[in-house]
């Protein structure tokens, strides 16, 4: 069973920085897609960046491109999501996901494993 654990989040002023790391276990991971994804109160859950476990292929959202960093450490079967120069747009719940398609996507319905989640909070 594959199991996905989120840690990292917290409380930061605008213009500060995190980083989220997503803990994976049950699987080998290596040809799966990892995605961290976000939802704030009252909004849809929406996609954040993604990671080709073979190779480190990167996709980001529009918005965090250019702030938010992913990657992935195989030796800890981890993946991390460096955010830098956050805004308070960026408050939300952050999920971690898996996906064993092949290629790299940015809807939930691509993702079949799930986080609980981690909360981060950026204040003005």
């Amino acid at each position: 069973q594959v199991q996905l654990v989120e840690s990292g989040g917290g409380l930061v002023q605008a213009g500060g920085s995190l980083r989220l790391s997503c803990a994976a276990s049950g699987r080998t991971f290596s040809s799966y897609v990892m995605g961290w994804f976000r939802q704030a109160p009252g909004k849809e859950r929406e996609f954040v960046a993604a990671i080709s476990w073979i190779g480190g292929t990167t996709y980001y959202a529009p918005s965090v491109k250019g702030r938010f960093a992913i990657s992935r450490d195989g030796s800890k079967n981890t993946v991390y999501l460096q955010m830098n120069s956050l805004k308070p747009e960026d408050t939300a719940v952050y999920y971690c996901a898996a996906s064993r398609g092949v290629a790299i996507g940015s809807t939930t319905r691509a993702y079949e494993y799930w986080g609980q989640g981690t909360q981060v909070t950026v204040s003005s």
